[in-house]
């Protein structure tokens, strides 16, 4: 769906379209973009439990014009006790059960921070106007999506005897059916706790005891002194200059370093148009290299060795552009992240911007469904390494690398663009994709999320590392990919696997332009 009106008070979009509703109602109330993202990452938060959950963390870019971008990390970092003497007799960190939540959930408390940051605003509305819409479809229900019905059955094996998995997330012991009633009246109170005693409640107060409880119950590393000690942090974004204007995204631990670099060396490429094989070849060429660079570096930035302002440096970037090829690819694969996540983008009738992420990392996380609460639990820890000489290994306090990163730029003609997706090492290519097409290129913002796109590597549901693109694209592009010397695998369109993107870009005459991905049940709403 696309809008090339002139909202009042701005547009909203979100790969759920519930979600993306809740954010407009507050935009039509005047509420701003921050206070409007709230309304609908809690939304999202019910209504897509397979894709994320406020057990889960989150990353903010945040804009007002005139003003420095700031960012918000809220991730979680490994329990005191997640050493590799908790987890002796394993191999590695289990991916599911209590054992796979072994980090903090962060999404909660930058919420509340960003919320601070509204209030400067002149941000008003209360958290029960902003949780109105989660509490409703959490308690009354909502129709089971497509996505979650098939994620739930292929998965089913692995999640069913997880704690709290069956009780909450299953229809009677079996995976609900596409259409069927959901419903999550435990979740629903505790939106309510939430908007009656503050967001503090989450870590320090009776939802923090009761969760920390239940986790050192079902053997998890977490403690109740875990979640009283977390906060959320205040970063400063990484950014790049680009022929069109500045781009920001996330630091370490997140991969935003290297979405920026995949555009630093792609405009060093001078690529003529795009679509064609020089163009395809040309962004997955930037991608390995800045691939190659981030797993060799990127971590928590207490155990970095090198600047990430470095690794975008001009000097740098000249460097690694030499290497690439232009007929000929670089020999992959290379082992990658999957990862399960929703972006949403927000640009308010004053111009002010957020692009934001939040995720349980797999799909469901650890599967953990705390009995108390409702809150299904991320499971980010098991990229942790059990290797004390790997490069992401586990030290309790340690924060885990993060394949969340959000997106945003002002360009030189005006406009304000947020962008992003989900899908793990999807991320930072389907981000390129549509910010070439659409900035670089001159496509309308619709068209270049509904492309047909291409991944390299690991996400979302796929296990192999080879170069997967949609089957819309030209056979004779796929042959000369090939030919160049590219692994690759041809995929359905529209599929799930190459993510769930979108964006919202502000015009200089305050006209807002969205674009919401077919592949999500999402959808812009503009008011």
């Amino acid at each position: 769906m696309q809008s090339n009106a002139k909202p009042s008070r701005g547009m909203v979009v979100a790969p759920h379209h519930l979600a993306a509703k809740a954010g407009r109602d507050i935009l039509r109330e005047g509420g701003n973009a921050i206070e409007a993202m709230v309304a609908a990452a809690s939304t999202i938060a019910t209504v897509y439990p397979h894709m994320n959950s406020i057990g889960g963390d989150g990353f903010w870019l945040i804009s007002e014009p005139g003003k420095t971008p700031v960012a918000i990390e809220a991730c979680g970092a490994a329990a005191q006790l997640a050493d590799r003497d908790y987890y002796a007799g394993h191999v590695g960190i289990p991916a599911r059960g209590p054992l796979a939540a072994l980090t903090t959930a962060g999404t909660v408390g930058g919420w509340e921070m960003a919320l601070a940051h509204s209030r400067r605003w002149g941000g008003t509305l209360p958290l029960s106007r902003l949780f109105e819409a989660a509490i409703a479809h959490a308690r009354q229900g909502v129709p089971v999506t497509r996505g979650q019905a098939a994620l739930t059955a292929a998965k089913l094996g692995e999640l069913a005897d997880v704690p709290g998995f069956a009780g909450h997330l299953l229809s009677e012991g079996a995976a609900p059916q596409q259409g069927e009633t959901f419903r999550q009246p435990t979740l629903a109170s505790t939106f309510e706790r939430l908007a009656h005693a503050g967001l503090g409640d989450f870590y320090r107060g009776e939802l923090g005891t009761a969760m920390g409880e239940e986790l050192e119950r079902f053997g998890s590393p977490l403690r109740r002194a875990d979640l009283a000690g977390y906060a959320p942090q205040a970063v400063t974004p990484l950014s790049l200059s680009l022929k069109q204007g500045q781009v920001w995204n996330l630091p370490p631990p997140t991969q935003g370093v290297s979405s920026l670099m995949i555009l630093g060396l792609f405009e060093r490429l001078k690529i003529a148009e795009a679509e064609g094989f020089d163009y395809v070849h040309a962004l997955v060429e930037s991608t390995k290299q800045a691939f190659l660079v981030r797993d060799r570096h990127v971590t928590d930035p207490r155990w970095m060795d090198v600047d990430p302002l470095d690794l975008l440096a001009d000097a740098t970037l000249d460097r690694l552009a030499a290497r690439i090829d232009p007929a000929r690819a670089l020999a992959w694969p290379h082992v990658g992240e999957p990862g399960d996540t929703i972006w949403m983008g927000c640009i308010d009738g004053e111009g002010r911007a957020v692009s934001f992420i939040q995720s349980t990392f797999w799909e469901f996380g650890s599967g953990v469904v705390l009995p108390s609460t409702g809150v299904l639990w991320q499971n980010r820890g098991i990229g942790f390494s059990l290797d004390p000489q790997a490069r992401q290994a586990l030290v309790p306090g340690r924060k885990p690398f993060h394949t969340l990163n959000p997106a945003l730029a002002r360009l030189n003609d005006g406009r304000t663009m947020v962008y992003g997706t989900m899908g793990g090492e999807g991320q930072p290519q389907t981000q390129s994709a549509v910010f070439t097409r659409h900035v670089v290129y001159g496509q309308p913002l619709q068209q270049a999320v509904d492309a047909p796109r291409w991944l390299l590597g690991r996400t979302w549901g796929e296990g192999t590392t080879s170069l997967k693109l949609e089957s819309r694209f030209d056979p004779t592009l796929i042959a000369a990919l090939r030919q160049a010397g590219h692994q690759v695998d041809v995929i359905d369109a529209y599929s799930d696997t190459m993510g769930h993107a979108g964006g919202i870009t502000r015009h200089a005459d305050g006209r807002l332009e969205g674009g919401a991905d077919p592949r999500s049940d999402g959808s812009v709403e503009g008011d």
